[in-house]
């Protein structure tokens, strides 16, 4: 039998302000050790006496598991509600963070990395769940305005930070960064947010959805990080990945639309705004992925740059969004939002043109922050609009699921950006999750 709830009031003055801050911070917190670990394989590899190849499952691990756990979100949180998941997740990310700082060979530090990906899975559509319920209606516009910051920014600074720390510092505070931000976390949202829980019900978990979702996202994931390592499909291995990966999905997909309980909330696109909105979410960031993923390592690879300054290159991208997205939040209910969308698409147009006709190997650096600079409006006017226009229209009750379901088709689509990197670049990436 569900366990209902009357519903909060929403918060308002410090308190909500201190509850955007602390949902804010996991995400943060989330992204950021999503990409801080990429540059810091090397010395990770040499200090545990492994092969760099070998240290790159430090990443695949992570990638994996993170996949896994974000579609399962909705259903977890149905079961035990999202505030209790919430906690749960920063809790023993951050116990896990603490552990993988203090390993001492490779086999650990992936056990706790698959840990770590499995708790970081919730945080982010959760952390937005959660900010939508406790914001009036009136002002979730601004409450995503200010969140999307979070998701935009830390990206950028996870190659950067951790570069500087494999410089400057033990490889282990990579991870150990996490910790005090768990605490903070932690601390705001149990003080501010008793009695604040979602409703439950004791839903039964799909075991035939669960194993078709962990084989078919799984296999894909380490098909295409580790594809290039051993040739592609002159691998067995690659061959056997691919073909368990695809049945899977497929059979997930029927499976599903069939299921009386399913893992994957596929009535969500039953809506129109939600599908019209992932749909063009999932477009949107393979344009704003490819500035992020690809320039850093040909700025590494092929000139010369080390991963601090190829992180500030690239970083002038996060610049206009700290700008403009609280403007937006904040006039955001008078603005026609397919009309920002539309400006979006059209600025990505010509930053990418820009770039097709000015890149050369012999550019200097401003030639390449000033794109990175302008493309900062189409990242701004995109993330916030289109992400307004997939959940409008949703019950409070369905934020969890949707924010769920855009994240997982999201990192779906996103998966080609780093087979290309993989490929053109010469350097094994991790398929991340970029959320929206």
């Amino acid at each position: 039998m569900a366990i209902t709830k009357s519903t909060p009031a929403p918060l308002t003055g410090g308190t909500l302000w201190c509850v955007t801050i602390a949902l804010s911070l996991a995400t943060f917190m989330q992204m950021l050790d999503s990409t801080i670990s990429n540059v810091a394989i090397p010395t990770i590899s040499g200090f545990l006496g492994a092969s760099t190849d070998e240290g790159t499952w430090v990443i695949t691990s992570f990638g994996v598991a993170n996949a896994i756990a974000i579609p399962v979100t909705g259903r977890l949180a149905q079961r035990i509600g999202e505030l209790r998941l919430f906690l749960l997740s920063v809790t023993f990310f951050s116990l896990s963070s603490l552990m993988c700082s203090l390993s001492t060979n490779l086999d650990v530090l992936i056990f706790f990395r698959v840990v770590q990906g499995l708790m970081a899975g919730p945080l982010i559509p959760l952390s937005q769940s959660l900010l939508l319920r406790n914001y009036p209606p009136e002002k979730r516009t601004f409450a995503l305005a200010l969140w999307s910051m979070t998701v935009i920014i830390a990206p950028i600074c996870g190659p950067i930070l951790g570069g500087y720390i494999c410089d400057n510092f033990s490889w282990g505070w990579i991870f150990l960064i996490n910790v005090p931000m768990g605490i903070i976390v932690l601390t705001l949202c149990l003080t501010l947010l008793k009695g604040r829980e979602t409703e439950t019900s004791p839903v039964k978990m799909n075991l035939p959805g669960l194993t078709l979702l962990v084989l078919g996202v799984g296999g894909l994931q380490i098909m295409l990080d580790k594809g290039r390592d051993l040739d592609w499909f002159n691998s067995s291995t690659i061959i056997i990945l691919t073909v368990v990966s695809v049945i899977s999905l497929i059979s997930l997909v029927i499976w599903e639309s069939t299921s009386e309980n399913p893992i994957l909330d596929l009535s969500l696109f039953k809506s129109r705004n939600f599908t019209i909105g992932i749909v063009s979410i999932t477009c949107a960031y393979l344009f704003y992925s490819g500035a992020i993923v690809l320039m850093p390592q040909l700025l590494q690879e092929t000139m010369g740059y080390n991963a601090i300054w190829a992180g500030l290159a690239y970083a002038p991208i996060g610049i206009m969004p700290l700008l403009i997205s609280p403007l937006i939040g904040r006039y955001g209910n008078k603005i026609d939002m397919r009309l920002l969308v539309t400006f979006s698409f059209l600025m990505y147009a010509v930053c990418y043109y820009w770039r097709s006709v000015t890149f050369m190997p012999t550019i200097d650096f401003t030639g390449i922050i000033l794109p990175q600079f302008f493309q900062g409006f189409a990242v701004a006017c995109f993330f916030l609009p289109l992400t307004t226009i997939s959940f409008s229209g949703l019950p409070d009750n369905k934020f969890a699921n949707a924010s769920s379901m855009s994240n997982f088709f999201s990192y779906l689509v996103r998966i080609s950006w780093y087979v290309v990197d993989n490929d053109a670049v010469g350097t094994t990436r991790i398929v991340t999750p970029i959320v929206s």
